[in-house]
């Protein structure tokens, strides 16, 4: 069974950059599709970026496209999402999760494994 663990949240001002990371477990990492999600406090579970286990599409929220690029390295178990422009609308817990769902999964229940989250504050 593959784990998930996020790395790289913190604190950032309105309009900086940050870059998340999540790095796998186990031998079966490349067969998941990989989707990051983000939670406000009090809200559900928001689809930001999906890659594909061979790393050969990727997906975004309209909300965050141009801003945001997820890339994956198999061979290092990681999947990275670095997120540039931040807006204070953006502070979330974020999560990183794998799916066996063919296509392009952006439901929750979609996604079998999760990591712990690593939260992400924006502020002015």
């Amino acid at each position: 069974q593959v784990e998930l663990v996020e790395s790289g949240g913190g604190l950032a001002q309105l309009g900086d950059s940050l870059t998340l990371s999540c790095v796998g477990s186990g031998h079966a990492f490349s067969e998941f599709y990989v989707g990051w999600f983000r939670r406000a406090h009090g809200g559900g579970y928001e689809f930001v970026a999906g890659i594909s286990g061979d790393a050969s599409a990727a997906y975004y929220v309209d909300s965050v496209k141009g801003r945001f690029t997820i890339s994956r390295d198999n061979a290092k178990n990681t999947v990275i999402l670095q997120m540039n422009k931040l807006t204070e609308e953006e502070t979330a817990l974020y999560y990183c999760a794998g799916s066996r769902v063919y296509g392009i999964p952006q439901r929750s229940d979609d996604y079998s494994v999760w990591g712990q989250g690593t939260q992400v504050t924006v502020s002015s």
